[in-house]
C-alpha cells in the first residue's frame, strides 16, 4: 500500500497485491483524523483504515473517490475498530 498526500486534505491510495492495482482518492480533514485516531496522522490513519477495508472486501470493492467518515455508513463499526488500531 502506498499513501500519497496530494493536498491538505487529499490522499491518494495505491493498494497492491494480487490482480492489478487500485487507486482511490480519499479525502481526510483534521476533524476526522481527530474524531477516529487522536494523535495519529492522517497518513496512518488512512493506513489502518484501508487494513480495516480490505480485511472486510476486495481491493477492486473499495469506493474509488470518497470522504474518510462514508467507511462508517458501511461498517457501523468502523469508529471503534479504528480507535483500537491507532491506538495500541
Amino acid at each position: 500500500m502506498k499513501i500519497t498526500k496530494l493536498s491538505d486534505t487529499k490522499y491518494r491510495v495505491t493498494v497492491t497485491g494480487e490482480g492489478s492495482p487500485t487507486e482511490h482518492e480519499v479525502t481526510v480533514t483534521p476533524a476526522d483524523v481527530a474524531r477516529y485516531a487522536p494523535g495519529a496522522t492522517a497518513e496512518s490513519l488512512l493506513e489502518a483504515s484501508f487494513e480495516f477495508l480490505l480485511e472486510r472486501e476486495p481491493k477492486e470493492s473499495i469506493l474509488r473517490r470518497f470522504e474518510l467518515p462514508v467507511i462508517e455508513r458501511y461498517f457501523p463499526e468502523y469508529a471503534r475498530a479504528i480507535r483500537d488500531r491507532t491506538t495500541k
